[in-house]
């Protein structure tokens, strides 16, 4: 007998030889696509028809052959073709490809790559000890690749990412130091010359690449106020990589409290070159500041311990400043653009932080630091003339 073809309105099935029926359909292209698997029985095969007879009609129809690139490929071309990410983001996404994705969905077609197969990923890493932390990361870089082939290249028609609260990162709450402490810390810096870049990034609220890239002519002449315009970024194999700050509202003017621009000015005198272009701060040979250099040059971990903040990091600095600002009764509008962070409705991206808002933050700071030093005095006064017994 030969084969038996049945008609439709949309596509056509036949009885194979086997007993099985193939289902098979003109593109929106023009070109004839088989199913990829064959059907036990007629109905079947109609209902898949009528399923990608619907996502036509809905213009959410995708050639069934380009879901068939593997995800290590398309993902790697993603990254490549991202304009404007930071070299230290790019770098960034190639680990997470390369240490928590590729090894197990690498090799998957973009076709065949389910919720269920995600969550299963995603459980894995967490059996195997890599932290929520991380493991968010992973998968908002897998989301993000996966959007693209969704929206912008209609490869998928649904994202299979969709496993609830897989994004969120929880990260247990960072040390948040006193301003005395931030005063006792610049103090016990080894090297002088680096005293007011612990000052500077915690009553600045500044990124490290932004602190380190800091130059003469980004600093008023009298100490009232600090510029940033571009930061600093350690890329392997490259070194320091000059460039703009992490967002475009980094970009921003910040305003210095009064107390500490004498301190401010008496640095730039002393140990920043003449130029312009000179480096606020730089390592004892006057380079380029890099993380690992001052963190072993200034004995980070064991100076951290001895002000009572074991497990402080560098960008605490700025956290601790963030919640200082925010003390000072500040809105958050004033707050994002003195942070430099992006707000959502793109409101803030260049204000000016020079602004009289902006000043009453650093005046609030200023405050804190005056409370701080007469109490000092006070203290040391009582101690030179303690009581007399009556």
């Amino acid at each position: 007998m030969g084969n038996r073809r049945g008609h439709r309105r949309f596509g056509h099935v036949r009885k194979l030889p086997s007993g099985r029926y193939q289902a098979s359909y003109l593109g929106p292209d023009g070109q004839r696509r088989t199913a990829s698997t064959t059907f036990a029985r007629k109905a079947d095969a109609d209902v898949y028809l009528s399923r990608v007879e619907a996502t036509i009609s809905q213009g959410e129809w995708t050639d069934p052959s380009r879901a068939k690139v593997r995800l290590v490929d398309y993902a790697e071309s993603w990254v490549e073709q991202r304009a404007g990410l930071r070299p230290r983001t790019v770098e960034l996404y190639r680990w997470l490809l390369a240490r928590h994705i590729v090894p197990t969905l690498g090799g998957v077609a973009l076709g065949e790559l389910t919720t269920a197969l995600v969550r299963q990923w995603r459980a894995d890493l967490l059996v195997a000890g890599v932290s929520q932390t991380m493991a968010a990361k992973a998968y908002r870089l897998l989301r993000a690749v996966l959007n693209t082939a969704v929206e912008e290249d209609r490869i998928l028609t649904r994202n299979p990412c969709r496993v609830r609260g897989a994004d969120q990162e929880n990260p247990a709450e960072r040390p948040v130091l006193t301003l005395p402490q931030v005063f006792e810390l610049a103090d016990a810096m080894r090297y002088r010359r680096l005293r007011m870049l612990i000052i500077v990034t915690a009553f600045a609220t500044l990124r490290w690449g932004e602190a380190t890239a800091l130059r003469r002519q980004d600093v008023a002449p009298d100490g009232s106020w600090l510029r940033v315009s571009v930061a600093h970024t350690e890329v392997v194999g490259r070194g320091i990589v000059v460039g703009p700050p992490k967002s475009r509202a980094g970009v921003r003017t910040v305003s210095i409290p009064t107390a500490v621009r004498p301190e401010l000015v008496e640095h730039l005198r002393t140990y920043v070159g003449p130029g312009p272009d000179a480096l606020l701060f730089t390592g004892p040979k006057g380079g380029a500041l890099r993380r690992a250099h001052f963190n072993n040059l200034v004995r980070w971990v064991e100076t951290v311990k001895k002000i009572g903040a074991p497990g402080l990091h560098f960008h605490d600095l700025r956290h601790t400043g963030n919640l200082w600002a925010a003390q000072t009764g500040a809105s958050t509008k004033d707050l994002m653009s003195r942070m430099g962070h992006d707000d959502m409705r793109a409101a803030l991206i260049y204000q000016r932080a020079t602004s009289s808002a902006d000043r009453r933050i650093a005046d609030g700071l200023s405050g804190l630091v005056d409370d701080h030093r007469r109490g000092v005095t006070r203290s040391q006064d009582d101690e030179r003339d303690p009581p007399v017994a009556g």
